[in-house]
């Protein structure tokens, strides 16, 4: 089974995405090091504001900043989508390593979108830029990596598009207070 193509283009072009946005959340974080009146630059509003979301206990869920994560994790997508793209067939293992690795990143992106909406109540772009890209990231992997769930290809978009919209429905309710008053 030859690995897909288009998985590949997804994993860099997401995977390039999301180390952009894990590259600017560590220059952010690293500058409020150094100046904790620091404002980053993602702060937008009350509900937009990475300054809050990054001052929380969750963004340093493993003892270091999450962006650093990110750094190494999204470097190794972008670079396995380089090297199929170069020709390179992953044995088995190594999907299966990517399969999991994408299954515990788009678990931990829920579980910091949660703590987003319930817990720290902001919403950081940077953050959001990732939960984005994860999601067909994971998707994807799977349905490339485990050939029983072909019959899902067909409606692959839909379920994508389900998803997101449940996560938008969500920002919507929570942070409603703040919205109306924009209309």
């Amino acid at each position: 089974m030859t690995t897909n193509r288009r998985l590949a283009w997804l994993y860099v072009i997401g995977g390039g995405f999301g180390l952009v946005a894990a590259i600017a959340l560590t220059l952010e974080k690293i500058a409020k090091l150094r100046d904790p009146a620091y404002v980053p630059t993602c702060s937008i509003n009350p509900v937009v504001s990475c300054g809050s979301v990054m001052d929380s206990r969750q963004a340093e869920a493993f003892g270091f900043p999450n962006p650093l994560l990110g750094i190494a994790l999204f470097a190794v997508v972008v670079t396995t989508g380089v090297v199929v793209l170069a020709g390179f067939e992953p044995p088995r293992w190594y999907r299966l390593a990517m399969q999991v690795g994408t299954a515990l990143g788009v678990v931990f992106v829920h579980w910091l979108i949660v703590a987003s909406l319930y817990d720290i109540h902001a919403l950081c772009p940077y953050c959001m830029v990732v939960w984005v890209v994860t999601i067909p990231l994971f998707w994807y992997t799977t349905l490339d990596t485990w050939p029983a769930l072909a019959p899902l290809r067909r409606v692959h978009s839909v379920v994508l598009v389900l998803w997101y919209l449940v996560i938008v429905v969500l920002i919507l309710v929570e942070f409603w207070y703040y919205w109306r008053t924009l209309l």
